[in-house]
């Protein structure tokens, strides 16, 4: 279990940091007229800014050989 931690620590890092950035950005910025898929509700908005903060912290991981 720790391997796997360990090997994906920037997943998790990356998903922790684009969910708090996208409960910020619901809370801030948000839609006004609840029409927007993304940022109406905090779910949704922490959901797929977790999701894109994990994929972009990807990026900048080593490759395993």
């Amino acid at each position: 279990m720790t391997t796997f931690i360990r090997k994906n620590i920037l997943y998790f890092i990356g998903a922790l940091v684009g969910g708090i950035g996208g409960f910020l950005y619901w809370k801030y910025v948000g839609c006004i007229t609840g029409t927007c898929r993304i940022t109406s509700s905090p779910l949704n908005s922490t959901i797929y800014f977790s999701l894109m903060g994990s994929l972009f912290f990807a990026l900048f991981q080593k490759k395993s050989q």
